[in-house]
């Protein structure tokens, strides 16, 4: 007859061989998970295109105000009839731009007195052109209604 039985050594050492292998192998699938998923080091994921976030509109800087009162001050003092359609230039000492007042046509729409603009501005951003609409408001006061950038 043959003992076909183990010894508790070899059982146990056996055990313990099976348990370490359970755990490294149980370690090599959790970590696959996060490689196979969320992290692209290949670059074969797309990129979700359908998922849009809003924009905070920006606050206009002060030196954009401090040009956009400056041109309404030029537009809405200059006189039309000496002018003659030839362009007039604008200067902004406190923010160094400057540039030209191409077109003014005034109107009277239900009552008020506005003129309609296009000027450029020059200033440390670069060279663009604007669209602009002023009234007289009150007693005697200019409001800017409208200054946006031309295309």
């Amino acid at each position: 007859m043959e003992d076909i039985a183990k010894s508790k050594l070899e059982t146990k050492g056996m055990v313990r061989r099976n348990a370490k292998s359970l755990a490294v192998c149980v370690a090599l699938l959790s970590l696959s998970g996060c490689m196979g998923s969320g992290m692209d080091f290949l670059g074969s994921a797309k990129v979700d295109r359908s998922v849009a976030t809003g924009t905070v509109p920006q606050i206009p800087s002060t030196d954009t105000l401090s040009d956009e009162m400056t041109v309404r001050n030029a537009v809405s003092s200059a006189d039309l009839q000496k002018l003659e359609g030839q362009p007039l230039p604008w200067a902004n000492a406190s923010t160094g731009s400057a540039g030209v007042i191409e077109t003014i046509v005034e109107n009277s729409d239900s009552g008020h007195v506005c003129r309609q603009f296009r000027t450029t501005r020059h200033s440390y951003g670069g060279i663009a052109k604007f669209l602009g609409r002023t009234c007289l408001v009150g007693e005697g006061n200019w409001a800017l209604l409208s200054f946006q950038q031309d295309g």
